[in-house]
């Protein structure tokens, strides 16, 4: 059980993921276009493995590397706990640029992807997950806000819009999965083995689809890295948004509940439109300003005591420490 102060440090950095992840939009989209989604995503992730390597030495040299893996046990633990984050990292973003390419639009896919926060308290049920009547009441505003803030056409769905809820789906599970890890391993390295693993495994949808699959796509392939554009938005997505982005969450998520983690990422949207706002000098319009207000709200509400509930977790975790 870790103390109050460190699940407050550790929600300012799930913050802090969402603002790097809200940020970094602009150039996920245009590094996608320029190369393809699925290069992109593959680049991206092997770049950030890579820059994470020596994170990892640091760290341990400063004497921060608090859980390296001494032993085979914990070893094995690391590595599967980093494979099986890489594999619904992969799946998870696979499916949305896919739903996008189909013809989802973006602010529909943010506000289908962000669904996870609705679908984490569900499914952590099945894990015995508790969640106080509080954060229920947090998710219901907060997917109502998000609503607002994504959606400005037709509710109606296409095949396109089940490939991006899909998406969630899949980062709900790909959430529960650091959930169950992080407080077993060092964050840092199983995020590495998250991003090589989602990297090696992006390579063969990468080579059928974006390459050709021949040697003449292959060459084809390798201009479009001659523009200079494409490489600044490979690499802020690489190291910001996946190796420092995905890093945080991990460490992150640490001794959070996982449906309040989820509702503190969800501010990606927020922060992807208040960037919009600094960066490109757009404008909030009424329904885009209520929604942000609607987040803040519910994520104020998850944040509150939850009476019978929380003392039953709280029992719940002492009972765990005493074993």
């Amino acid at each position: 059980m870790i103390s109050r102060s460190m699940k407050i440090r550790n929600s300012l950095l799930l913050v802090l993921t969402a603002l790097i992840w809200g940020v970094a939009f602009v150039a996920q989209s245009k590094g996608g276009d320029a190369v393809g989604a699925l290069s992109f995503n593959c680049i991206r992730s092997i770049i950030a493995g890579i820059v994470l390597l020596p994170v990892i030495k640091l760290l341990d040299a400063l004497g921060y590397g608090s859980k390296k893996p001494a032993t085979s046990q914990e070893k094995k633990t690391l590595v599967t706990g980093g494979i099986c984050c890489g594999l619904a990292l992969f799946l998870a973003s696979t499916a949305q640029q896919i739903g996008i390419t189909m013809g989802t639009e973006p602010g529909k896919a943010g506000f289908l992807t962000a669904c996870y926060i609705l679908l984490v308290p569900v499914f952590g049920l099945f894990l015995k997950k508790k969640c106080g009547f509080n954060i229920w009441i947090g998710v219901v505003i907060a997917v109502v806000g998000l609503y607002f803030l994504c959606m400005n056409g037709s509710i109606s769905f296409e095949t396109s819009d089940l490939m991006t809820l899909l998406c969630a789906v899949l980062f709900s599970f790909h959430i529960l999965i650091i959930d169950h890890f992080s407080p077993l391993v060092d964050g840092v390295r199983m995020s590495c083995i998250q991003f090589f693993t989602c990297g090696i495994v992006g390579i063969i949808p990468m080579f059928i689809f974006d390459m050709g699959h021949s040697i003449s796509g292959i060459s084809e392939w390798l201009t479009l890295f001659a523009d200079a554009d494409a490489w600044i938005a490979i690499l802020y997505a690489g190291v910001m948004s996946s190796g420092v982005g995905y890093t945080l969450q991990i460490v992150g998520q640490n001794g959070i509940n996982p449906t309040v983690a989820s509702m503190l990422m969800s501010l990606e949207s927020v922060f992807s439109v208040l960037a919009g706002v600094v960066i490109l000098k757009q404008f909030l319009t009424v329904r885009e300003t209520v929604g942000c207000v609607l987040i803040f709200a519910a994520i104020i509400i998850a944040q509150l005591p939850a009476g019978k509930v929380k003392a039953e977790n709280v029992n719940e975790e002492q009972g765990q420490a005493d074993l």
